[in-house]
């Protein structure tokens, strides 16, 4: 039975999340869909985050098991006419076939997720849903600075959501840059894996610290607290955008070999 790895580009308004619930639609129930529509098959597939509604993706991957060899570019295209059908706001960007190893969750070895904030005091008209809209202006430099005292391994309790179902709160932040253009501020944020609500939990902190309301040893206090009553506003999840995944081998292509140690929620 082969297996096709798929790139994936959605708008989260529309959605309750990724994952497939029974409150309303999710990306995954669309993309399910649309593969039952194309070929009849009733398929579970495997997306490498769970975000949650609200959330965005530019690079979202996810595997799906079916029972024929496909053209990659016909079943690209094929999906995505159903899925433009079936008026989601899903895009299929890449499909590639790959071997029985990879799994688009467990296979990957580092996430990269973006989060905007618009600073300026006109409201979002064309940005609405798809930016943070922050009516005062902020530094984005001391935002920075405070990111920088979050990298590296740490128990993230103070920013870990209390539903979050992770085994352990202990992760290893990558990177967590803040930089301008304009009005725009953007928050870069890489790590194997994520814990429920960890980046928009940084975003609403690292804001306090934009405002000035907190310095960059407040930031550091609050990891440093293990107590989710430390934490900032968690910020909203219209700038929460998924961008990218890595994976060891060549993505899990015929002949690559992946490693299994993504223990994480990732409703971020």
């Amino acid at each position: 039975m082969p297996r096709y790895r798929m790139t994936v580009e959605y708008d989260g308004i529309p959605y309750v999340g990724w994952q497939r619930q029974d409150n309303g639609p999710s990306v995954q129930g669309a993309i399910e869909g649309a593969i039952l529509s194309l070929t009849g098959e009733k398929v579970s597939i495997r997306g490498a985050g769970r975000t949650d509604s609200g959330v965005h993706a530019l690079g979202q991957v996810a595997h799906a098991d079916l029972s024929r060899e496909w053209k990659l570019h016909t079943l690209r295209n094929a999906l995505n006419a159903h899925l433009r059908m079936a008026g989601e706001r899903v895009a299929i960007l890449d499909v590639e076939q790959v071997d029985a190893s990879f799994d688009a969750r467990f296979s990957a070895i580092r996430r990269h997720y973006l989060y905007r904030i618009i600073a300026r005091r006109a409201p979002l008209a064309l940005e609405a849903g798809r930016a943070w809209w922050v009516p005062k202006d902020m530094d984005h430099e001391v935002m920075h600075a405070a990111a920088q005292t979050l990298v590296g391994r740490y128990d993230f309790t103070t920013f870990r959501s209390a539903h979050c179902q992770a085994n352990s709160p202990v992760r290893t932040l990558d990177r967590l840059d803040v930089s301008r253009n304009g009005e725009l501020i953007e928050i870069r944020a890489t790590a194997q894996s994520f814990l429920h609500n960890q980046i928009r939990s940084f975003a609403g902190t690292l804001k306090l610290a934009g405002e000035g309301k907190w310095t960059v040893d407040d930031v550091r206090a609050a990891l440093e607290a293990r107590d989710r009553k430390a934490c900032g506003p968690v910020a909203p999840p219209d700038g929460l955008y998924f961008m990218q995944v890595d994976y060891r081998g060549g993505g899990g292509l015929p002949g690559g070999q992946e490693e299994n140690t993504d223990d994480g929620d990732d409703l971020s």
